[in-house]
C-alpha cells in the first residue's frame, strides 16, 4: 500500500470522533470568544484566557480519549496479526494520527495567540517557543495514559473513562495538588490554573518524561498477541 493511501486508511480507522474533536474544541473557543466580546467586559483578556484553556485543557482531553479508543476497535484482529507489519505498529500509526492532528490544531491556536500578542499577556506561559509545552506536555501525557489504558483494558469505553476521570480529578483537586511538589510536577493545568512559578518547567518536563515511560509500557503490553486477540474478540 502506498504511504498516502496507508495514512488515509489509518485516519479512517482512528475514527471520526478523533478527527472532528480537536477542530470542534477550537470552534467552541471561537464561539465563546464571540459571546464574550458581545458582553463587552475585558474582551481581549477573556479571549486569551479561553485560548489558553483550549490549549491546556480541551485539546489534551480529546487527544487522550482519542488514544484510548484505538485498541479494541478492529472487528478481526486475528487477521491483523497475520500480516508482516506488527499490529502494535499499526496502532502506533493511529496514535500518531490522533496526536498529530491535535498538535496541528494546537499550533493554529498558538499562532492566533501570537498574532494577538497573547503570549506576552501571559508571562507564566514562558513565551511562544518554550510556551508550546503548555499544550504539548498534557497532550502527550493524556494520550500516553489513554493508549496504555487501552492496552490494559483492551476496550475503548473503560480506557476513555479512565482518561476523563483523571482529567476531572485534576480539575477538582487543584488546591490539594498545589500542596506537594510531587503532585505539582504531575499537574496538567499548571499554566491555566496556576502552580509555583519555579515548578513550571519541571512540571512540563516531568509530564513529557512520564508520557514516554507510559508509551513504552503500552508498546510492550501490546506485544502480547494472545491478549490482543482476546481483547478484540470481547
Amino acid at each position: 500500500m502506498r504511504p498516502l493511501l496507508l495514512w488515509r486508511y489509518e485516519v479512517r480507522r482512528a475514527g471520526w470522533a478523533a478527527v472532528l474533536a480537536p477542530p470542534l474544541v477550537a470552534a467552541i473557543v471561537v464561539l465563546l470568544a464571540v459571546v464574550d466580546a458581545a458582553d463587552g467586559a475585558d474582551q481581549r483578556g477573556t479571549v486569551i484566557r479561553n485560548l489558553f484553556a483550549a490549549l491546556e485543557m480541551g485539546l489534551p482531553l480529546v487527544a487522550g480519549i482519542g488514544a484510548a479508543s484505538l485498541v479494541g476497535r478492529d472487528p478481526a484482529a486475528e487477521l491483523q496479526l497475520t500480516v508482516p507489519t506488527p499490529y502494535r505498529a499499526t496502532l502506533l500509526r493511529r496514535l500518531a494520527v490522533v496526536v498529530g492532528w491535535t498538535a496541528l490544531v494546537a499550533l493554529l491556536i498558538a499562532a492566533v495567540l501570537l498574532v494577538i500578542d497573547g503570549w506576552a499577556d501571559r508571562p507564566q506561559a514562558h513565551g511562544a517557543v518554550v510556551g508550546q509545552l503548555v499544550w504539548l506536555a498534557p497532550t502527550l501525557w493524556l494520550a500516553a495514559v489513554g493508549f496504555l489504558a487501552g492496552a490494559v483494558f483492551r476496550g475503548p469505553a473503560a480506557a476513555g473513562g479512565l482518561v476523563a476521570v483523571l482529567w476531572m480529578i485534576e480539575q477538582i483537586l487543584t488546591e490539594a495538588v498545589q500542596q506537594h511538589q510531587w503532585s505539582r510536577l504531575l499537574y496538567l493545568f499548571a499554566t491555566s490554573q496556576g502552580t509555583v512559578p519555579a515548578d513550571w518547567t519541571g512540571n512540563r518536563l516531568t509530564l513529557v518524561a512520564t508520557a514516554i515511560v507510559l508509551g513504552i509500557a503500552a508498546w510492550l503490553l501490546l506485544g502480547g498477541t494472545e491478549r490482543l486477540v482476546r481483547g478484540e474478540a470481547g
